[in-house]
């Protein structure tokens, strides 16, 4: 323990070393650090390690043993002789400078914190255990040899060029886009994409809109920026424009989030002469599109037209893995240059070597068998989930519409959203909430259940806890 207190002792104001260690045990005491009938080390063992005499340290503890901070027991050693209230022990830290109104709000959403590993019924997580490991070992060694310090030094702002290229060529392939190499800017995450274009397109008290419900990194991204948020209502046909005008309208046109519902041709359509219209810009969030169960997914809105006034986003998150952290984003030529200056200022770049064997992953068509595999996977695993719940929890859940995704919203018929939540989490099971995705007075309970970390055992497994789970609460609310 005496070596950890090194770095705190030499911190210490300038002073004579019996004072100083003396100042330093009270801090660690009225910190909280150093506990009530805590021992301390030996006087020799504190003196070798804080390269002291013994006789220093001595006196030091015999000090703080006058002022009551330490007792000395014959034969036994030295202890922590007082209690510190937990309210004394927090005050006594250094008090936090204040945030601004924007980091206040950033505080007030809680943060995201993911689960680290497959955890029934948590959101948006990938399988992990199916991914082609072996693949990757040997094409990161392959690249390692081959590029050496190539890929160990800075990078472009905009990415990694074979990176992009491949991603390019994916894009325009399997979802329609209409772009060139040069055209994709990779990123560590969608969300930072979302607080770049943020801080680039937005001032204090413009407009940005965003579907009601909608995803809440998003809108936290926005309001960050100093932004005014208007929720767009929702039909058949997706997202429904309002009067007016907005700088940003963020969309999620393949495949709602929560809701599931595709966004029509015709509305897709409309979105793209309005932005034209307005000379707006439309964010579209390709977050899921890989993977659509029921049918294919329609095109891109971005490659309905050419000189569209849309900026695209993804995240290799859900197709590879979280840990990667790798995002894309499709912008227009004039805007690449801009974003890719904006970028260098926030963090530089993305991690070469990651970028370099992604690309190496995808160009050897790993990526390509990666994902069919993971649509067969994800699809049966949604019909298990949905077989359990209309088969046992129709009293109390109706399933949304689930055409493709890793989750599967469901709306809460009967009961409490946030005492079930709270339940169910002191069972082990995590279910995400619709109601928070709602930004105005009015909103839908229920919650977004993900399954396709989950093995149709787990999936049967988590059922069997929360068909408990409901069945109790109802018999103590008849």
């Amino acid at each position: 323990m005496s070596q950890q207190f090194l770095a705190l002792f030499n911190h210490q104001p300038k002073g004579g070393l019996r004072e100083r260690l003396c100042m330093m045990l009270r801090q660690a005491i009225t910190q909280g650090h150093l506990q009530h009938h805590a021992r301390l080390p030996s006087s020799r063992q504190m003196a070798a390690d804080l390269s002291l005499s013994r006789v220093t340290v001595e006196a030091a503890y015999a000090q703080l043993e006058s002022e009551g901070y330490l007792e000395r027991r014959a034969g036994r050693g030295t202890f922590v002789s007082i209690a510190i209230p937990q309210r004394l022990a927090s005050s006594a830290s250094q008090d936090s400078p204040p945030f601004s109104r924007r980091g206040e709000q950033v505080l007030a959403t809680g943060g995201c914190q993911d689960p680290p590993f497959p955890h029934a019924f948590a959101a948006g997580s990938p399988e992990l255990r199916a991914f082609p490991h072996e693949q990757w070992r040997r094409i990161s060694s392959s690249v390692q040899r081959r590029l050496g310090s190539q890929v160990m030094g800075y990078g472009d702002p905009v990415g990694y060029q074979p990176l992009r290229q491949a991603v390019a060529d994916y894009l325009a392939l399997s979802r329609g886009v209409r772009c060139s190499a040069e055209q994709v800017v990779m990123l560590t995450s969608s969300q930072q994409a979302l607080q770049l274009l943020a801080l680039m397109f937005l001032d204090n008290d413009d407009e940005v809109w965003l579907e009601e419900p909608g995803y809440p990194g998003a809108r936290n991204a926005f309001l960050a920026a100093g932004a005014r948020c208007r929720a767009m209502p929702l039909d058949s046909e997706g997202a429904i424009p309002l009067s007016g005008r907005a700088k940003l309208v963020y969309l999620t046109p393949a495949h709602h989030y929560p809701t599931g519902i595709p966004m029509s041709l015709a509305r897709r359509l409309h979105w793209l002469a309005w932005a034209r219209e307005q000379q707006s810009w439309l964010i579209e969030d390709d977050y899921d599109s890989e993977f659509h169960y029921d049918d294919r997914p329609a095109p891109a809105l971005q490659g309905l037209e050419s000189d569209s006034r849309v900026i695209c986003l993804g995240t290799f998150s859900k197709m590879l893995f979280p840990s990667l952290r790798l995002a894309w984003m499709v912008v227009p030529p004039q805007l690449v240059d801009a974003l890719g200056r904006a970028r260098s200022v926030m963090d530089g770049h993305s991690a070469l070597l990651p970028q370099a064997i992604t690309a190496e992953f995808m160009q050897q068509g790993y990526f390509a068998s990666h994902l069919r595999l993971m649509r067969q996977l994800y699809h049966s695993r949604r019909d298990r989930l949905l077989e359990q719940i209309n088969t046992r929890m129709q009293p109390w859940l109706k399933p949304l519409q689930a055409a493709g995704g890793l989750q599967l919203t469901v709306c809460l018929k009967q009961g409490e959203e946030v005492k079930l939540t709270q339940h169910a989490a002191e069972l082990g099971l995590r279910l995400p909430r619709l109601s928070p995705l709602y930004a105005g007075n009015t909103s839908q309970k229920g919650w977004i259940l993900g399954f396709a970390a989950l093995t149709p055992g787990e999936i049967v497994s988590a059922c069997d806890t929360l068909v408990m789970l409901l069945s109790r609460y109802a018999q103590t609310t008849r």
